[in-house]
């Protein structure tokens, strides 16, 4: 079934950067609105898939690398008293000090505990590179949130032929988005772990909790699994009324796959997109604004209060 008009998503495309014509995708299941989606000089070319009628692609994303105009890393912003609950850990609270802790006690790396547990943090320090500052609050009676945070996006201005001095001003910044998240290994993913992530939007920690979807908190979920998003996630997604989005993450800590929906769009996501990129470990995603590459950003390493 068709996904609505009233939705639209964003997906990186598999190809490398080099192809033209998919290094950044935005998914449009009604090709009638690509001329809605401001930002975008777009056309349109033919996919595999019946059910998605068009890809549109965003107009420089083919360019190589180098001749993007890009944005320098910058500090995380902080939400004052944003408190976290107390970490189920006393051992551990990051990748290094878990592994430290698996080797003291001997835990066995082929257990679920050591596998759901070292996902988590994998994907907690795979995301700070994107500008998310997370904590692990995994445990029983979690709600069903992984990790919890917030999450800074610095957003360059628009290419333009405007004069050199006014290029070169600093970015716009927007509110921190506040991010609940779930992490799964599992070798079948279904539509209904995104049922699973709307219900945690009401069972999260308070300053994170959204009583409906319509009201406009700034919270965002994400669901991230270490498998890419099927077509059945990709429209259930898109059928919900909660903002959220989907990442797909390698065990070795690669992102391959971010997308997120309408809803998240209205949240702060506005003008976001991502391309493949080229990296030692492989490609991998890098986040894009208004035709800019986000560099990494670097994590402040605190916020809030426990």
């Amino acid at each position: 079934m068709l996904i609505r008009a009233s939705y639209r998503m964003f997906q990186i495309a598999l190809r490398p950067l080099g192809n033209t014509k998919t290094s950044q995708s935005l998914l449009l299941h009604n090709p009638s609105r690509a001329a809605a989606v401001r930002h975008l000089s777009a056309e349109q070319f033919p996919t595999d898939d019946p059910e998605e009628s068009s890809i549109t692609t965003g107009a420089g994303s083919a360019a190589a690398l180098d001749k993007i105009p890009s944005l320098q890393p910058t500090p995380t912003r902080t939400i004052p008293n944003l408190e976290y609950p107390v970490s189920k850990s006393a051992f551990h609270n990051d990748l290094q000090s878990f592994l430290q802790y698996v080797e003291r006690v001997g835990l066995a790396k082929s257990s679920t505990v050591f596998v759901g547990t070292h996902f988590e943090y994998t994907v907690a320090a795979t995301l700070a590179l994107y500008g998310f500052f997370l904590r692990r609050i995994g445990g029983v009676s979690d709600a069903g949130v992984d990790l919890l945070g917030t999450w800074s996006i610095p957003l360059s201005s628009p290419l333009t032929e405007q004069p050199q001095q006014e290029q070169e001003t600093q970015p716009e910044r927007r509110p921190p988005l506040r991010v609940i998240i779930q992490c799964k290994v599992t070798p079948n993913p279904r539509p209904g772990l995104i049922r699973e992530l709307e219900g945690a939007f009401i069972g999260a920690p308070a300053g994170w909790r959204m009583t409906s979807p319509s009201s406009g908190d700034g919270v965002l979920g994400i669901l991230v699994l270490d498998k890419p998003a099927t077509k059945g996630i990709r429209e259930a997604m898109g059928r919900s009324r909660w903002p959220m989005g989907f990442v797909y993450c390698s065990k070795e800590g690669v992102v391959e796959q971010f997308l997120w929906n309408e809803r998240a769009v209205a949240q702060g996501l506005e003008g976001l997109g991502a391309v493949k990129r080229y990296a030692p470990q492989g490609q991998q995603v890098a986040l894009t604004f208004k035709g800019r590459i986000l560099r990494c950003v670097l994590p402040s390493g605190t916020e809030g209060s426990e």
